[in-house]
């Protein structure tokens, strides 16, 4: 009797605990946590870049770690490429950062990569999914296939990017970005 009674409290608990962690509102946070909150924050009202859009970003590039440098050479949180962050040192004329900064340091990083955002929504006119996808192919790239009819820049058409590395880097920030707007209300 004593150990049926146990596991009924037992079971209790477990429902109580359940019920209480899915009643909470904000339970999915623990799932997709977003770090460098004031960094993106200042970074998004500076160049007017979707905070979430952002996040989702270095979600899908670094999953929020530091000091990544991939196969390829692309550095930091936001994963850079070298002559692409130069360029963006150039363009938006910020002295005094050298590519190990950007490696290590978060708030730099963000800076260049929301930077190089705000440049690809002028480019391409807004358009977050032809964003997405210049971000991780080149905007040259993505600008002969929107050019030539290989794809029309829409997220219903994304099985049309010719490059699969791509096209499923624009799904994952995508989803990325739509499960951010769900759970948190505000940035």
């Amino acid at each position: 009797m004593k150990i049926l009674r146990k596991k009924r409290v037992l079971l209790i608990m477990f429902v109580s605990f359940v019920l209480v962690l899915f009643l909470n509102t904000n339970w999915m946070a623990w799932f997709y946590p977003i770090e460098y909150k004031e960094e993106i924050r200042a970074q998004s009202q500076s160049y007017e870049v979707d905070p979430f859009l952002i996040a989702s970003i270095i979600r899908v590039e670094t999953n929020f770690k530091t000091s990544k440098e991939s196969k390829r050479g692309a550095i930091g949180l936001m994963q850079l490429m070298p002559d692409t962050a130069n360029w963006i040192l150039e363009q938006a004329k910020i002295p005094d950062t050298s590519l190990e900064e950007l490696k290590h340091e978060p708030g730099r990083n963000i800076q260049l990569g929301t930077w190089y955002l705000r440049n690809l929504s002028d480019q391409f006119s807004g358009n977050e999914i032809v964003m997405i996808a210049a971000y991780n192919a080149g905007p040259g790239k993505v600008s002969s296939w929107l050019k030539n009819g290989v794809w029309d820049g829409t997220l219903e058409t994304v099985k049309d990017i010719p490059f699969g590395e791509t096209r499923h880097y624009v799904q994952r920030v995508i989803y990325y970005y739509n499960q951010y707007v769900k759970i948190y209300d505000t940035f």
